[in-house]
């Protein structure tokens, strides 16, 4: 394994994947059919501290390295895609955002709230016309008057979409267009009157996530620091989170796929005594660990403080279309019972495939990948 987790990160994942196994396992289809997890699972997330992975414990947070992080939101989503997609992106994207790029006001008056599990967050970038082209946001900001709300307050107007954890959120980063040619990063408080959540967008996997869209009218937002460049490179430890998610749910696709292999009789004798089982079982054994090494050389080169641009769309690309071809042969291996909703191979499925959508396309980590290679 390329990571160096110290004692402390041990014994975090060990407690992570109890938790997995203790929580997440036995109820994953009852929240993909409630549309949810219970608010109870809430504080526990929050003792264990998977929602502040990446805030350095002086903080309050646990404070663990990104390789560490990536291994948790794996860990988590061998359980569940939906919750391991949400600790992937409040941890890159959310608390990431306020240690990274807010004000020590800021940062005093939200880290805490967040920290406790008092407050959650969401973080938005995405628009009905703006996804893969980040710059095409329409969301406009404009100046508020400061004697009324205070410095760096600004008016929003807008609406984004397939936001995670948007309408539970009491806090949510939302970008925004400052001028013609510049964007930027707001705090909006949800409980205002100029922010509205619209009816949950039902989606074909992570069905637990409660993805939203959500209208402002003037919302107050307050502006952080930090350029528009500079809070987009927090998808680069997010696509490392992604490649995480998508490489649990093959992990947990192949880890049933075996036994039910060597159970299941047709022909007189058991599937996995065929070649053509054999041959997807290797083929899949082999692209999982392939994903991992990249997840792995992704994380510790950002943990090292090196340009990680190119090796985490890498690890974003080859992971999640990987899933995708796992847990297609893992559902062809089961036969008509993979898709049915008696086996959770069909869940696997459906859940793998968003990992080549979100936190940039496919199509979008290969314009990355060639631009590095050709400048």
């Amino acid at each position: 394994m390329l990571l160096q987790l110290n004692e402390r990160e041990m014994e975090f994942l060990a407690r992570v994947k109890e938790f997995v196994e203790r929580e997440v396992r036995p109820n994953h289809r009852a929240w993909e059919a409630q549309g949810g997890w219970p608010d109870s699972l809430w504080p526990i997330l929050t003792e264990i501290g998977l929602l502040t992975m990446v805030v350095p414990q002086e903080l309050g947070g646990s404070g663990v390295s990104c390789g560490c992080y990536a291994e948790a939101v794996r860990e988590v989503s061998k359980g569940d895609g939906a919750l391991g997609m949400n600790v992937a992106a409040l941890n890159a994207l959310c608390a990431g955002h306020l240690v990274r790029f807010t004000t020590p006001e800021q940062q005093a008056l939200y880290l805490p709230k967040i920290v406790s599990g008092e407050w959650r967050m969401g973080w938005a970038l995405t628009e009905p016309t703006a996804g893969s082209d980040a710059r095409g946001v329409r969301t406009t900001a404009v100046p508020a008057p400061e004697d009324v709300y205070g410095p760096d307050r600004w008016y929003l107007t807008g609406e984004k979409m397939f936001i995670t954890n948007a309408a539970r959120a009491q806090l949510v980063v939302v970008i925004a267009r400052v001028s013609e040619n510049d964007m930027g990063a707001f705090l909006v408080e949800t409980g205002q009157p100029g922010y509205r959540n619209e009816p949950r967008i039902e989606t074909t996997g992570v069905k637990a996530s409660y993805t939203t869209r959500f209208r402002l009218d003037n919302a107050i937002g307050w502006r952080t620091p930090g350029s528009f460049s500079e809070s987009i490179g927090l998808l680069q430890r997010g696509r490392i989170g992604i490649a995480a998610m998508a490489l649990g749910i093959a992990e947990a696709a192949l880890e049933a796929a075996i036994p039910y292999s060597k159970e299941r009789e047709q022909f007189g004798r058991p599937l996995a005594q065929n070649q053509a089982i054999q041959w997807m079982l290797a083929d899949s054994a082999t692209e999982i660990e392939a994903a991992r090494l990249l997840i792995h050389k992704a994380a510790r080169i950002y943990d090292e403080g090196g340009e990680v641009h190119l090796a985490a769309s890498q690890a974003k690309l080859f992971a999640t279309e990987a899933a995708s071809r796992v847990t297609h042969r893992m559902l062809q291996i089961f036969g008509g019972r993979g898709y049915t909703t008696e086996y959770d191979v069909e869940k696997y499925w459906r859940d793998a495939r968003l990992c080549e959508i979100g936190e940039g396309s496919s199509e979008v980590q290969r314009i990355i990948i060639s631009r590095e290679l050709l400048r």
